[in-house]
């Protein structure tokens, strides 16, 4: 590569660079040196060294909610590929010209603010909200059912606003398996049901590890949904978060917290690397 090649390429990719640089690297070592402070007696921050912000993160208080977290989380993955899954096969196998339609629809609610669609929830959900009024009028149930401010209030508020972020790479890799694919499968003798589960369903792990860890690091540090579809009653990592950089000024503590949800992302990362190199893309599978 000479010189002026150099140049021409950094000039094209600079801007993107510098800013993934200043507002992601940037604050994010940030957060890591803040880790290791202690918290001044004025909520400021004492640049000595100290290990005190982990070993209380693993306290029973704090590591309770931290499980508890992971457990939503982990809820809210596995119905996200569970729905994501067959809408992203349908899309995928749907004709051309009705493709683009679904996908738009898929990422509409992404047009609106997350925070309406969350106070959307709350109408829907309330004791008087739409749909116990529904099962009322219709016969279903005599008295309101808790559905607001609860664990089950938060899974569904947190499938709501990531489901697209699993139907998206779902989608990506069920449309690289061609139909050709499906086509030569039939034509040897297997049935669709076999098909689908020894030749689309295996290609298409690496879109559904995607989309997993997508769903599930999203929903670890939502503060927003537990907020107010579980009414602080339930705590998760991210309200925990909030309040220690807000409200407890206890920066050093809440970037503790913060750093030790980048390590679990990071984690989840390589190992879904891992996963996806030792099955093989899509193409790879196929011509082997």
């Amino acid at each position: 590569m000479t010189v002026s090649e150099f140049k021409r390429r950094l000039i094209l990719i600079g801007p993107g660079l510098g800013w993934l640089v200043l507002f992601m690297l940037v604050p994010c070592a940030l957060i890591v040196i803040y880790s290791f402070y202690q918290r001044g007696t004025d909520g400021g921050i004492v640049t000595i060294f100290t290990l005190d912000n982990y070993l209380r993160a693993i306290d029973p208080l704090y590591l309770n909610i931290i499980l508890q977290s992971a457990k939503i989380a982990g809820i809210t993955t596995g119905l996200a590929l569970l729905i994501g899954y067959p809408t992203a096969y349908f899309i995928a196998t749907a004709p051309k010209r009705y493709r683009t339609t679904l996908l738009v629809l898929v990422m509409l609610p992404f047009w609106s603010n997350f925070l309406i669609r969350t106070y959307a929830w709350i109408v829907l959900l309330d004791r008087e909200g739409l749909i116990n009024r529904a099962l009322i009028d219709i016969g279903l149930i005599d008295e309101p059912l808790a559905l607001l401010y609860n664990q089950f209030a938060i899974v569904v508020g947190l499938l709501y606003g990531y489901l697209p972020f699993a139907v998206m790479p779902l989608y990506a890799a069920i449309s690289r398996v061609g139909p050709e694919v499906r086509e030569a499968s039939l034509d040897l003798g297997g049935s669709a049901g076999g098909t689908f589960f020894r030749v689309v369903f295996p290609l298409t792990l690496g879109g559904a590890a995607t989309s997993a860890v997508f769903v599930f690091v999203l929903s670890m540090g939502n503060f927003i949904t537990p907020d107010l579809l579980g009414g602080g009653r339930e705590i998760m990592v991210g309200n925990l978060i909030y309040d220690q950089f807000l409200s407890a000024r206890d920066w050093p503590f809440g970037s503790s917290l913060a750093f030790i949800l980048m390590a679990i992302m990071m984690i989840l990362l390589f190992v879904k690397a891992l996963f996806v190199r030792h099955a093989g893309g899509p193409e790879d599978r196929i011509h082997a």
